[in-house]
């Protein structure tokens, strides 16, 4: 009997054919079982990323309205705590110098020591400064609350950002999640008068920053388990610039303190051009230092990037125009409209909803047609919606200006998400977080910029056209209803006449958001150019390896 050739008997072979195919359905459902169970992580963790994203914008979501819903409770404040104008003035600006002026040092420590970390501590100063706040005696002991409150938001905001870009590597992911990311950002602005109206309706002036509390407990719980530890690449062994730090927190401070004085002191009068220089040396001083450092905090050759400039130049101007145009359009609708606190914030819901549909609309349409398009249109949107504001006149009703803040609104929702996404695309991952903070930064110098021009035009124009010595529209709005408002011959006339001369400032000063978002557009349009792929050039191949026409190479 022959044996087969590989030296087996075939009754062996026939006997051990069971065993080896039961090994190899043994082997075959491992196999599935693992690709079952490491397509569930993926699912898991492709799920997580969006409760993650829930934290990050809950967060974001607390700093962005408490920015806006002290503006409601002013009178309030006037009242139980005896403050002055000038004490009004910084229970509002107080929050926004300390968050101007530590938002590029928080980037810088959240990249080095880890972005978890600095969003867990932004939050819990928040906290402390709101509870604080909310047990004040005095106007003074309020600003120093208020200060505290926005350390805490200068480590926050731009934590939330870096992390973003951290959790989402997916290009298109990441585009929709700061499209979300944008929309709640700008929700907040219109959402805080809404709150804070309802809540000074309701409860004492302490609510509006005892409701912080269970926000922040729920972000900092829901973080400690969703936010992943994250920092810059290599960061555990760089040197944090303290000089660069320290004339970074000395320059912004000085630029934020001047525009927000600016208004009261005159934009020509010395001081201001005194802070003014100050600020540009200090600016001046701060670039160099950075050009030389070894470790600096803020390498320039970020804005030799004409998109990461373009970004930044685009935001500034949006919230240029959205800052501006919500401090006229509040005034508007509670002095010359007649509405109440709660009444006015109600009424600026249609503008928050049209930001908050365009937001993501404008990252799917940066992903389908590039970034140039959703940002060009959007500023042209805003240009077009301050022009349809401009037209008020005393007679105008709220459909006017709602339909004007729409317009706006969408633009910039259009527009913010598309910019955001495209600054924070120019940056390499160990520099998320001090780009995430310049990106802040923007923002900040633009809402601060906005309130003071759009404000000082508007009420300049209303003190050469109102008779009398009255300060402001509310000012006016107060002496007419203590002469007798509507039924009043004297309240009914200076009504009118405040209305108007206000009105009147409010077109005068919204022209100057229209140049600046015609400006901007122009701005996109040419530094968000589609990137053109360098042409392929064959390389060169030696002539003792080239192979003649169908020839194979074996």
């Amino acid at each position: 009997m022959m044996e087969p050739r590989n030296g087996t008997p075939a009754s062996q072979r026939a006997a051990a054919l069971p065993g080896l195919r039961s090994e190899e359905r043994g082997t075959s459902e491992r196999a599935t079982r693992e690709g079952r169970a490491s397509k569930a992580a993926r699912r898991r963790a492709g799920t997580k990323k969006w409760y993650t994203l829930g934290v990050l914008c809950l967060s974001l979501l607390v700093i962005v309205i408490d920015s806006t819903i002290v503006n409601v409770a002013l009178p309030t404040f006037a009242r139980d705590l005896h403050a002055s104008s000038s004490g009004l003035q910084w229970i509002v600006d107080a929050y926004t110098l300390t968050f101007a002026a530590l938002l590029l040092l928080a980037g810088a420590i959240a990249d080095r020591y880890g972005r978890h970390l600095a969003l867990a501590g932004g939050l819990a100063v928040f906290a402390a400064g709101s509870l604080a706040a909310a047990f004040t005696q005095t106007a003074g002991e309020l600003i120093a609350a208020r200060a505290v409150m926005g350390v805490g938001g200068a480590f926050i905001m731009p934590a939330t950002l870096s992390i973003i870009t951290a959790v989402f590597t997916d290009h298109a992911e990441r585009t929709k999640a700061i499209g979300l990311w944008s929309a709640v950002s700008g929700l907040g602005v219109a959402i805080g008068p809404v709150a804070g109206g309802w809540l000074l309706a309701h409860f004492s002036w302490d609510s509006i920053f005892l409701v912080n509390l269970p926000i922040v407990a729920v972000a900092l719980l829901a973080g400690y388990w969703l936010v992943p530890a994250s920092r810059a690449p290599g960061a555990a062994g760089s040197r944090l610039d303290l000089t660069g730090a320290a004339l970074s927190v000395a320059a912004f401070s000085t630029l934020t303190y001047a525009i927000i004085e600016a208004p009261g002191n005159g934009w020509l009068s010395a001081r201001t051009l005194g802070l003014g220089v100050l600020s540009v040396a200090l600016l001046a001083v701060f670039g160099v230092w950075e050009a030389r450092s070894a470790h600096p905090m803020l390498p320039l050759r970020l804005f030799r990037n004409p998109r990461f400039t373009g970004a930044g130049v685009s935001i500034t101007v949006l919230f240029f125009a959205l800052s501006g145009v919500v401090f006229l359009s509040t005034q508007i609708y509670q002095f010359v409209l007649g509405y109440s606190p709660l009444a006015a914030g109600v009424r600026a819901l249609p503008s928050a909803a049209a930001l908050a549909v365009f937001s993501p609309l404008g990252a799917w349409m940066a992903r389908r047609a590039g970034v140039r398009v959703p940002v060009t249109l959007g500023l042209v949107m805003v240009t077009a919606g301050l022009l349809v504001f401009a037209q008020a006149s005393a007679a105008s009703g709220y459909g006017h200006y709602v339909l004007a803040m729409v317009i706006v609104s969408a633009g910039i929702g259009l527009a913010m998400s598309a910019a955001t996404s495209a600054s924070m695309a120019e940056l390499p991952p160990a520099m998320a977080g001090v780009g995430s903070a310049v990106n802040d930064t923007t923002r900040n110098m633009g809402s601060v910029l906005g309130v003071a021009v759009f404000g000082s035009i508007a009420a300049s124009v209303f003190a050469s056209r109102m008779p009398g010595s009255f300060g402001s529209v509310g000012a006016a709005a107060a002496a007419a209803h203590h002469a007798g408002g509507g039924a009043g011959v004297s309240g009914t006339a200076l009504l009118h006449a405040a209305a108007s001369a206000f009105v009147t400032g409010a077109d005068r000063a919204v022209l100057a958001g229209v140049i600046a978002a015609a400006a901007g557009a122009l701005i996109a349009f040419r530094a968000f150019r589609p990137v053109r792929p360098a042409p392929a050039v064959a390389a060169e191949v030696p002539a003792e390896v080239r192979v003649p026409a169908g020839v194979s190479r074996g």
